[in-house]
């Protein structure tokens, strides 16, 4: 059945999704109506994604348009099976696709049809996979991560995850380091001048950035959105909202002028929507540093697929009771940094894992040091495995490794 959808149930989406959607809004007539909403949700905010999630979209409705009917709808069989109300059906969720997959969820949850969405799901993503082309990057990728500052003497032994897949440099100079990496990022910047494929996140104040092409982002320096969040969620906590999935909804809802983003031009306009979205969506990023870092580098790595991240991790605040925590009181604030060293060793590791998944992981390379000591860890194709070095290194012979 073809869905009554028209150019004006598109009037309230930003310029460039409005120009996607009603170019395209035959094919969006065609498809399920269980699974057009979803896919117009990722349109609705194409002004705001990354090139690699522009290009995703765009692939996706060429990938779809390509299909013969048969196909498309032998693609498309287990969404169709979905047993949906009426107002589920309705053609108003083209102009709130959010809210409609908020909606379908709670359905499909209430009426255990939510292992039958997920294995549609599952089948359409694997199709758009496969015909997906295997671009490599345009330069092998880098990730650097930085832990431990403020950290005079350690005992726990760091890198034991990374062991079996690197070298561990134990005589290290570290005279300069952060300087010669921040360089050393900023070079690669200039070689290859490309919006949003080089970051560094810091979990403390960023070092100032010598590089157009190297975008920043810091947890300090989002304190002010930070605790405008924070006031938010207290308020709507004092006003009784009904439960975390209402918070949730909230949250996600949030557009990032109402936190304190100032509106600005069109890559600075993504980066508040990016960070609008570390805040509300990830778990702990607006109270801990260590969290914020870690899916920070988590989502750049899935979202942007950049070439180069930097990834400096600061000691976090120590425990205390969530109602605390959530209060917004950075003032009496007790810094751990010997746990953020624990917390971000494994941070590391998981930023590692979530490179390896992109396309050229074969010829990417990871560096990590303990900041202002000698022990790093290199994983790259030049350097064996498993192996250990007590030989005297020179931070810019370690970054000469990784390519």
């Amino acid at each position: 059945m073809s869905l009554p959808i028209q150019a004006k149930h598109f009037n309230s989406y930003p310029p460039e999704a409005r120009r996607v959607a009603t170019s395209h809004i035959e094919l969006l007539r065609k498809l399920p109506a269980a699974f057009t909403p979803l896919l117009l949700q990722q349109v609705q905010e194409y002004d705001w994604r990354f090139p690699a999630e522009r290009r995703e979209i765009d692939q996706q409705l060429k990938f779809l348009e390509s299909l013969s009917e048969a196909d498309r709808r032998r693609l498309f069989t287990g969404f169709e099976q979905l047993q949906l109300p009426a107002h589920l059906i309705d053609v108003k969720w083209v102009s709130s696709p959010e809210e409609f997959s908020e909606q379908l969820s709670n359905y499909l949850w209430s009426t255990h049809q939510i292992d039958a969405f997920h294995e549609a799901s599952s089948t359409y993503l694997k199709a758009v996979f496969a015909a997906k082309p295997n671009q490599p990057p345009a330069a092998p990728r880098l990730g650097i991560a930085v832990i431990g500052k403020g950290v005079e003497r350690n005992s726990y032994p760091l890198f034991r995850k990374f062991r079996p897949h690197g070298t561990h440099f134990k005589n290290v100079n570290p005279a300069n380091g952060l300087k010669i990496l921040l360089a050393h990022v900023a070079d690669r910047a200039a070689a290859n001048p490309s919006s949003f494929d080089h970051w560094y996140i810091d979990g403390g104040p960023a070092e100032p950035a010598s590089n157009p092409f190297l975008t920043s982002i810091s947890y300090s320096g989002l304190e002010p959105n930070r605790l405008a969040l924070l006031r938010k969620i207290n308020r709507a906590i004092h006003d009784g909202i009904a439960g975390p999935k209402a918070l949730l909804s909230l949250l996600h809802r949030l557009q990032p002028e109402e936190i304190g983003f100032d509106k600005a031009g069109k890559n600075g306009a993504i980066v508040s929507h990016f960070a609008t979205s570390l805040l509300t969506s990830g778990s702990g990023t607006q109270i801990f540093s260590t969290s914020f870092v870690q899916w920070t580098t988590r989502e750049l790595w899935r979202r942007a697929q950049p070439l180069t991240i930097l990834a400096r991790f600061a000691p976090r605040q120590r425990q205390r009771p969530m109602n605390e925590l959530l209060s917004g009181d950075e003032q009496t604030v007790e810094m751990d940094a010997p746990g953020s060293l624990i917390d971000a060793d494994m941070g590391a590791f998981y930023m590692w894992l979530d490179q390896q998944r992109l396309p050229g992981a074969e010829n990417a390379s990871f560096l990590i040091w303990f900041e202002d000591h000698q022990e790093a860890f290199v994983v790259c194709p030049s350097l064996p495995r498993n192996t250990e070095s007590n030989s005297r290194v020179e931070m810019h012979w370690l970054l000469a490794q990784t390519g």
